[in-house]
């Protein structure tokens, strides 16, 4: 059979799942069982993987899915619970009282404040949050969605304290041709996820310097009074210090303490140095931004919800009711703080989390083997910070219960998507133990591309990881669908595969600004719903600047500098 065939089987499960919910708009619910059991058809007739090894490969995938939903649980229930113990209002008002001006408002409550819930609960929060915020403090429902979906972008790799990197990259990559290739290099996979959380962090701060500016340059383009691009350079220092005080933290982060801090750190970081700017006035202009008045806004600019609505939404509350602004804050940094102390090897709590591992060696007898480390997981501190939130807010059960209740609404509906999302990844990398003797399926993808894309393949490593969040709204699952075909696409150039991989990443964070999940969760919280277009319209502007300026960054570091890694 010709290898094309073979790459237009390989790559048929995921266009179908593409076309069935981009182009006839079913829901990722339906439409992912039907991508599984034409992967597990696929893998079971063509590449004539036995029927044990596939349904110990579906095993393995639950085993990834179940770390993934425990830190989805931990990451939403904390938010939830510091939304209904009045945390969420007292750090909202801290941000919103600082100035007035429009273009400050961006870069600390949708930039920071934004990126620093991306950092601690991930999938999709910060747009659903900073969006009904900024509605709530008078900007326009289109606006507000759009700017709330710019959040997530240089945050996003590094979302839920590093799932994206610590289970989809690692789930998507860790395939016996890796390994191999490892050991020969002396090598493990955790040193090599350590270049990648470097190198990605790299490129994010390089490319997402900008993307304060870009948002208030977007602001006035589009919802202005001049409707014009150049109003908001009117605040380039300030959105640039606001750019680079949260990146350059940020990405000696990723360097040097791993993928679970570098947003949560840069996040914190910034809105330290940032609160300070604004307080003083430090590189402010002279005059206050603000919108026209709401007479004069076109009515495509706004939704069924109302600024005043979307306030009462938010759960204000009386102040006697709240708790204080440290205490509202204490978990996440308490969260930050445990999460540094269980990573570093040099003291015995890390040896002491991973001693409780579940594992099941050789399933059914197969070369494929599942395990997981529950007290390990980021979901196990995000727990703790739970257990914080409800003795130091004192919150009674009349609070804690529709905050599980929410969580747990929220985790149902994840969970189904990835109950088969993830076991049809796992099918796909292990493919290649196979009777028919190909290579994975993957691989063999990437090999075809490889042969017909050649040396320019870097220019288009970010857009196929954006393609990926596009498809299945999650920075994770894209970098579980593509990791192992970034890899063989790398291998198949004899370029570096870190970096290969790493721009993937790195467009797969930017393609959540496009992701139809992201903006139909995020539409839904401003009464835009129905209105998905006009919102796509606006941040694939936004998302072609990032997948482009990574790949042309990624071209240049290695077609100019030369760059490898300890595989080559």
């Amino acid at each position: 059979m010709p290898s094309t065939i073979y790459a237009f089987l390989a790559i048929l499960p995921i266009i179908t799942a593409g076309v069935l919910l981009v182009g006839f708009r079913y829901p990722a619910r339906m439409v992912m069982p039907v991508s599984f059991l034409m992967t597990l058809l696929i893998a079971g007739t063509v590449w004539g993987v036995d029927i044990l090894t596939l349904i110990a490969s579906s095993i393995q995938g639950l085993f990834v899915t179940f770390d993934i939903l425990y830190i989805i649980l931990g990451a939403l229930l904390l938010l939830n619970l510091l939304t209904h113990s009045g945390g969420v209002d007292v750090i909202r008002e801290r941000f919103a009282g600082i100035s007035r001006d429009r273009r400050v408002q961006v870069v600390l409550i949708a930039w920071l404040f934004g990126s620093f819930l991306e950092g601690a609960a991930g999938f999709g929060t910060p747009a659903a949050i900073v969006s009904p915020l900024l509605l709530a403090l008078g900007f326009p429902a289109l606006a507000a969605v759009m700017i709330g979906l710019m959040v997530q972008s240089t945050a996003v790799t590094f979302g839920a304290v590093g799932t994206p990197i610590l289970i989809g990259v690692q789930a998507g990559i860790e395939s016996p041709e890796l390994l191999e290739l490892l050991a020969g290099h002396e090598g493990t996979l955790a040193d090599y996820l350590m270049v990648i959380s470097g190198q990605v962090a790299i490129i994010h701060a390089i490319v997402g310097t900008a993307m304060p500016l870009l948002m208030v340059m977007m602001m006035t383009r589009f919802f202005g009074h001049q409707r014009s691009w150049r109003e908001g350079l009117s605040i380039l220092p300030f959105a640039l210090l606001g750019g680079v005080s949260f990146t350059i933290p940020y990405m000696l982060t990723g360097l040097y303490l791993g993928p679970e801090f570098p947003t949560l750190i840069g996040a914190l970081t910034g809105m330290g140095v940032m609160v300070l700017a604004a307080t003083n006035g430090w590189l402010l202009p002279d005059d206050v931004w603000e919108f026209e008045t709401k007479d004069q806004w076109p009515t495509r600019w706004s939704g069924k919800l109302t600024a005043e609505r979307a306030a009462g939404d938010l759960g204000v509350r009386p102040e006697t009711s709240r708790p204080s602004l440290l205490s509202s804050w204490t978990p996440y940094l308490v969260l930050a703080l445990l999460l540094v102390l269980s990573r570093l090897n040099q003291l015995p709590i890390k040896e002491w989390m991973t001693t409780i591992t579940i594992s099941w060696p050789s399933i059914f007898g197969t070369a494929v083997t599942a395990s997981s480390t529950p007290l390990y997981l980021p979901g196990t501190v995000l727990v703790i910070s739970c257990l914080l939130v409800i003795g130091l807010h004192r919150m009674r059960w009349s609070k804690i219960r529709p905050a599980l209740f929410e969580s747990g609404k929220m985790l149902v509906g994840a969970g189904f998507v990835l109950v088969f999302t993830v076991p049809m990844v796992r099918i796909y990398i292990n493919s290649g133990m196979n009777e028919a003797g190909l290579t994975s399926m993957p691989i063999i993808m990437a090999e075809w591309v490889a042969h017909h894309v050649g040396s320019v393949y870097p220019l288009f490593a970010s857009s196929i990881g954006a393609l990926g969040a596009f498809i299945a709204g999650s920075n994770t699952i894209s970098n579980l669908m593509f990791s192992l075909f970034q890899f063989g696409v790398a291998e198949s150039l004899a370029m570096p595969t870190t970096l290969i991989i790493s721009l993937g990443a790195v467009g797969a964070a930017a393609g959540n600004m496009i992701a139809i999940h992201n903006v139909v969760a995020a539409s839904a919280t401003v009464g835009l719903l129905g209105r998905e277009g006009d919102i796509l319209r606006l941040t694939i502007l936004p998302t072609v600047y990032y997948v482009l300026f990574s790949g042309i960054l990624g071209w240049i570091t290695i077609h100019w500098i030369g760059a490898t890694d300890f595989l080559m």
